[in-house]
């Protein structure tokens, strides 16, 4: 597991090979993440945004940003956690994502900044 904090709010995530998905003689490399999002602050936020940066060791970054996570943009009081899974699918057997989220301080009424830490995507083969 891989955790960073940020001004209080503590994102973890976990990661899972799924398996190989052939699509027109390409191979793709399927992963799924888990993430928690745990309030240590003394404020209650709410998740606005993302911004991911997606690695694969055969392609170029890709960019992924938007409103809220799965369609959601959770407030969380303090030493609450919002967990959600998402998944993401390679070229390549490694990459790796990194990002932040965007997070608004419900009671001083401001935004910030939450970093997502690197995090590695492998094939089971990589780690062998």
């Amino acid at each position: 597991m891989t955790k960073a904090i940020t001004q209080g709010i503590q994102v973890s995530v976990e990661t899972h090979f799924c398996g190989v998905k052939q699509h027109l003689k390409q191979k793709h490399f399927v992963f799924d993440y888990f993430i928690t999002i745990e309030n240590l602050s003394l404020t209650t936020v709410q998740l606005l945004s993302r911004y991911w940066e997606i690695y694969d060791s055969l392609n170029q970054p890709e960019i992924v940003q938007g409103d809220g996570v799965i369609g959601q943009q959770p407030v969380l009081k303090p030493g609450q956690k919002h967990a959600y899974k998402s998944g993401c699918i390679l070229s390549s057997n490694c990459g790796c994502m990194k990002g932040y989220y965007t997070m608004l301080d419900l009671e001083k009424n401001s935004i910030f900044s939450v970093k997502i830490p690197t995090f590695q995507l492998q094939t089971e083969s990589i780690l062998n």
